[in-house]
């Protein structure tokens, strides 16, 4: 969840600071003056909205590293981090995919996530909490498993569906921007302070929304990595690592980890449309019945 919640984040981030750029520079006032130019305004909130999304693709890695304090192993000081790297490197063998930098990071709580814009520059990342409670061929599925992610281009994938999402984002606002800017604040040509606060607010709000589309898109893609990993390292290794994170996700979390919590399972209706994840006992129900895909 953590790859996912820091791409969001640094996207929001992004676009929002973007916003306040095309304001000091002029390109709101002068999208605006076009009136009806609905389609310059589209081609305005691409540009700005895939390059949202691009940027925060570029940033993951870093941002990853220093949000979450990982060390990079540059050279294995012990037989743990040795076998760390040596089951990284296969699983990127047989993957097809370059050899990622290997990272641990201090948590108590199991977990590892992989982030990178290049399938061949990617970084993936364990807990200390997941090597001290997990089983070796538990932690081998859970690496299969980032490595199908990073295999399957699914940053990147995700980095796409962001900018669409971005752009429609970034259009909305804008010309609900244009409305309330007339309609309450009266200035008629739709361009005053009213139009820039509009246009901020409505961007966030608007913005938290769409992240559903992502987080839908997570969801799906959670499922074919469960069968990368069980590819990689074995179906029965790969429900066992899920049902050891199951027992280990019905811990209550430390306060500092508390939105980053893994096994996402006991939401319903509204509550469900923000989980990255699906429940565990979905994931593993759709490896035992072999139709994770």
């Amino acid at each position: 969840m953590k790859r996912i919640f820091l791409f969001l984040a640094t996207n929001l981030a992004v676009v929002l600071v973007l916003s306040v750029v095309a304001r000091l520079l002029g390109i709101d006032q002068y999208m605006t003056s076009r009136g009806g130019d609905l389609g310059g305004l589209l081609v305005f909130a691409a540009l700005f909205g895939f390059g949202g999304a691009l940027i925060s693709l570029f940033l993951s890695k870093w941002m990853a590293k220093r949000s979450m304090g990982v060390r990079v192993i540059e050279q294995p000081a012990n037989s743990t981090e040795q076998w760390l790297v040596d089951t990284i490197r296969a699983h990127a063998q047989r993957a097809g995919i370059g050899m990622p930098e290997v990272g641990i990071f201090e948590s108590p709580q199991p977990n590892a996530f992989a982030t990178g814009a290049n399938r061949n520059k990617a970084l993936v990342a364990v807990s200390t909490g997941l090597l001290q409670s997990m089983r070796q061929n538990e932690v081998d599925a859970v690496l299969g498993h980032e490595i199908a992610h990073v295999a399957n281009g699914d940053m990147v994938t995700l980095t796409l569906i962001q900018g669409v999402v971005n752009t429609f984002v970034i259009f909305l606002s804008r010309i609900i921007g244009g409305i309330v800017d007339k309609a309450i604040f009266g200035n008629k040509e739709g361009r005053g302070m009213g139009y820039f606060i509009s246009v901020m607010v409505t961007e966030m709000l608007l913005g938290i929304l769409a992240s559903t589309i992502v987080m839908w898109f997570s969801r799906l893609r959670e499922f074919r990595a469960d069968a990368g990993g069980a590819h990689l390292a074995g179906r029965e290794n790969m429900i066992a690592a899920l049902e050891r994170l199951k027992l280990a996700a019905d811990e209550p979390l430390p306060q500092q980890m508390a939105a980053f919590g893994i096994k996402g399972g006991g939401r319903s209706g509204f509550g469900r449309l923000f989980m990255s994840h699906p429940p565990l006992e979905e994931r593993i129900a759709a490896l035992r019945s072999g139709s994770a895909t």
